[in-house]
């Protein structure tokens, strides 16, 4: 695999939401490792609420949007805290989580953050990425492709 990293592109993008922008579009760019549109990615970051309290969030690609042109608007923030807290959670339906989602969003004009976002918050990393290949989606949504 050859990295599509470039510098001077980089250079175009500012702080670390814009540079998950920048490494979503790279992402998306290259069909052998994603699913058109599939995939996730993430970044953590720590902002002032508008009562100057510093919380930590997570921005985390939103429901509809494509990595491969995806934008700042697309990644809604949603309170760190409280997905660390639903993880916890013995169970949780998927009205509930949407819900929970939706009302700890720093935005509320901002699209419904991935189902996935709960996990990216448990993970130990300022930025997560993951991708819906076909290579394995083919493998895996066929008859016995757990055993392939």
């Amino acid at each position: 695999m050859k990295s599509l990293w470039d510098n001077n592109e980089a250079k175009q993008y500012q702080g670390d939401l814009g540079l998950r922008v920048y490494t979503s579009r790279l992402l998306g760019r290259d069909t052998s490792l994603v699913l058109h549109g599939g995939g996730n990615t993430s970044v953590k970051v720590t902002e002032k609420n508008i009562v100057g309290e510093t919380q930590p969030l997570l921005c985390v690609k939103g429901s509809g949007w494509d990595l491969e042109t995806i934008d700042t608007p697309g990644f809604p923030a949603v309170k760190l805290d409280h997905l660390i807290k639903l993880a916890k959670l013995e169970s949780l339906s998927d009205p509930e989580m949407v819900n929970e989602l939706r009302t700890h969003m720093t935005d509320a004009s901002a699209p419904t953050p991935s189902v996935e976002a709960i996990l990216h918050a448990t993970l130990p990393y300022k930025f997560v990425d993951h991708t819906h290949a076909d290579a394995v989606v083919t493998i895996t949504n066929t008859p016995k492709g757990l055993e392939r």
